[in-house]
C-alpha cells in the first residue's frame, strides 16, 4: 500500500471512531521519522476526504472565498485560462485549503535537550524544552504568490517554501509562448495566500547546560494558530519538524557548505518551571482540597516555603505575600502597584540565597540574577538587530522576562551604582522607559523584586548605626516595602537546635518531622 493510501485509510478509520482498534505502529513511526513528507500527504488526504467546497454555503465571505469560488466556476465551465501543460498554471493545493495540519507527538517520544538536536534529526518530529527569550511581532507570510498577465489575462501561481523568493517576470502560458507577445506578470496580493508567521527563540534551561558551557538556543518558526501562544519568559515544550533553512534569491550564491537550521513548530505547551507537567491543566483532588481548607492554612503555607531551612517564620510569611501579590489600582489615571518588594539584609550563612533560589523554583514566572553578574542592559533591555526584517528591536532583560512574576537579585550590595539605577523605576512605576537607537518606548516590568544583601562590613556591626551598616542609597531603600534584618547572634541553645536540624537534613535528605505536613510545591503553585 502506498503511503498516501495508508494515511487515507488511517483518517477514514479515525473518523469512524475506530482509533482504539487501529494499531498501526509502523505508520506512526514513519510519520515521526519523515514528518515533513507525511504532513503534505495528510493535508492532501484531508483535502480529498472533505466535502466539496461548492456544496457548502459560506455565510461570511472573505476575499479568498470569492477567489476560490470563482476559480471553481471557471474550472467547471471549461473556460479555465490556466493551461494544463505548465504545472505553474494549475491551482496549487495550498491555495484552495482553508485548514492547517499539525502533528502532536506520541507520548512515547522523549523530549530532547537543545544541544542534542543534531543533523540526524533533520526532517524528524522532535520535542525540545526551554525558555522563550525572544518573540517577534506576528506578520503575514506569503505561501502562494498569484500573478496575472497583462497580455492574455492568465493566472500564474508560484508556491513559496522559503523566507525569500524571486518573483516571476515573464508569462509562461501557452498563448503568450505561441504568439511570442512577451506578456509581463503582475503580482495580485488579493489572490495570493498569506498565513500568520512569528519567529521565537528558545534557550535551554540552566540545569541542562554541561559544566563549562554556555546555554544553546534554537530558532522556532510558528505559523497559523501556533502564533501568539508563548511570550518571552515562558517555559515551553515545543514539538515540531527540525529542518535546514533553504535560502533562495541573491544570498544563495554566498551560502557555502553550512546550513542554518530551525524548528517548524507544530505544538507549543506551556510548562511549569521545574516539574515536567503542563500549566493549569490538572484538577485538585479531595485530599488536596481538604489540605487547603483547614484553619491554620496561612501558617501551613508559610511553613511549606523552604521547609528544610530552620526558623525564619516571619520572613517566610512575607515571602508568601510577595508570591501572591496584590491588586493593581488605578484611580483617575494614577497607578498604585499591587506587588511588594522585599530586601533580605543579613549576616552570611543565614540561608538568604537558599530562600531566593526556592522562591525562584516555586514561582511559575521568575528570573534569578546576582549582583556583579548583571549589567544594567541585562536587567532592562538590549537593542538587537532583528534577523527576519533587519530592523532594530528591543530584547528584554531579566526584569522584562519576569513580568507578572518575581525577579530575585542576590548579592544586591555588590552591584555597581550605574547598574542599580535601572531598578529604581521598576520598583515604583513597574515600567522600563527606553530611549536607544531611535526607539522610544516603555516596557512592562510588573514584577516583585526580592533582593538579598550583606551588611557593609561583611557582618552586622551592632556598635554602628543602621545606616552605616546597610550603606545603600536612601532612594533605593525607600522603595522596598519590607526590609528584613536577619542577624546571626551567638546563643548556645538556639545554635544547638539549629545544628540538630541541619544534621537531620544531611542524614535523611528531608526536613525534621513537624506538627503539620508541608504542602507539595506543585499544589502550592
Amino acid at each position: 500500500m502506498s503511503p498516501f493510501c495508508a494515511v487515507k485509510m488511517f483518517l477514514i478509520n479515525n473518523d469512524q471512531g475506530q482509533t482504539d482498534k487501529l494499531k498501526d505502529p509502523e505508520l506512526v513511526e514513519s510519520m515521526c521519522e519523515n514528518s515533513k513528507r507525511y504532513a503534505g500527504l495528510v493535508a492532501d488526504a484531508v483535502h480529498e476526504l472533505l466535502p466539496e467546497y461548492r456544496e457548502r454555503e459560506v455565510v461570511a465571505k472573505d476575499a479568498l472565498d470569492v477567489y476560490i469560488e470563482h476559480r471553481l466556476m471557471m474550472e467547471t465551465r471549461g473556460r479555465d485560462p490556466a493551461d494544463t501543460h505548465d504545472p505553474r498554471n494549475q491551482y496549487p493545493s495550498e491555495l484552495m485549503r482553508r485548514f492547517e495540519v499539525y502533528f502532536r507527538p506520541p507520548s512515547t517520544l522523549k523530549p530532547k535537550v537543545v544541544r542534542d538536536v543534531k543533523a540526524d534529526s533533520i526532517g524528524q518530529l522532535v520535542t525540545v524544552r526551554g525558555i522563550v527569550t525572544r518573540a517577534t511581532e506576528v506578520k503575514p507570510m506569503m505561501t502562494v504568490a498569484t500573478y496575472t498577465c497583462d497580455q492574455c489575462g492568465a493566472e500564474t501561481y508560484q508556491p513559496i517554501a522559503s523566507p525569500s523568493f524571486t518573483p516571476l517576470i515573464m508569462c509562461p502560458s501557452q498563448e503568450c509562448v505561441t504568439n511570442k507577445s512577451g506578456g509581463r506578470l503582475y503580482l495580485q496580493t488579493r489572490g495570493s495566500k498569506f498565513i500568520k508567521f512569528q519567529e521565537l527563540r528558545i534557550q535551554e534551561h540552566s540545569d541542562q547546560v554541561p559544566v563549562g558551557n554556555i546555554p544553546r538556543s534554537m530558532t522556532i518558526y510558528a505559523r497559523g494558530e501556533n502564533t501568539r501562544v508563548a511570550q518571552p519568559g515562558d517555559h515551553v515544550a515545543v514539538s515540531g519538524i527540525f529542518l535546514p533553512l533553504l535560502r533562495s534569491g541573491f544570498r544563495q550564491a554566498v551560502q557555502g557548505l553550512l546550513s542554518e537550521t530551525y524548528l517548524e513548530c507544530h505544538c507549543i505547551t506551556l510548562m511549569n518551571k521545574t516539574e515536567d507537567d503542563e500549566l493549569g491543566t490538572e484538577e485538585l483532588s479531595d485530599e488536596e482540597l481538604r489540605q487547603i481548607t483547614e484553619e491554620d492554612f496561612y501558617e501551613k503555607l508559610a511553613g511549606s516555603i523552604a521547609p528544610e531551612i530552620y526558623g525564619h517564620e516571619d520572613v517566610k510569611k512575607a515571602l508568601l505575600l510577595l508570591l501572591v501579590g496584590g491588586v493593581e489600582q488605578a484611580p483617575r489615571g494614577m497607578k498604585i502597584r499591587g506587588n511588594i518588594n522585599i530586601c533580605l539584609m543579613g549576616d552570611p550563612g543565614v540561608a538568604k540565597s537558599q530562600l531566593l533560589s526556592y522562591i525562584d523554583r516555586l514561582a511559575p514566572r521568575s528570573q534569578y540574577t546576582t549582583g556583579r553578574g548583571s549589567s544594567g542592559v541585562g536587567l532592562t533591555a538590549a537593542v538587537m538587530r532583528d534577523p527576519v526584517t533587519g530592523e532594530m528591536t528591543l530584547e528584554g532583560g531579566a526584569l522584562v522576562l519576569a513580568d507578572l512574576g518575581v525577579c530575585c537579585i542576590d548579592e544586591f550590595d555588590k552591584m555597581a551604582d550605574a547598574d542599580r539605577t535601572a531598578i529604581h523605576e521598576v520598583m515604583e512605576q513597574q515600567t522600563i522607559s527606553i530611549a536607544k537607537a531611535g526607539i522610544m518606548t516603555s516596557l512592562n516590568a510588573r514584577c516583585s523584586i526580592l533582593a538579598a544583601a550583606n551588611p557593609a562590613y561583611g557582618r552586622y556591626n551592632p556598635r554602628k548605626t543602621l545606616e552605616q551598616n546597610i550603606q545603600l542609597p536612601a532612594a533605593l531603600l525607600s522603595r522596598f516595602d519590607l526590609l528584613w534584618l536577619i542577624q546571626d547572634k551567638p546563643d548556645a541553645d538556639n545554635d544547638l537546635r539549629l545544628a540538630q536540624h541541619i544534621t537531620y537534613v544531611h542524614q535523611h535528605c528531608k526536613q525534621p518531622p513537624t506538627h503539620f505536613t508541608p504542602i507539595h510545591m506543585q499544589l502550592m503553585r
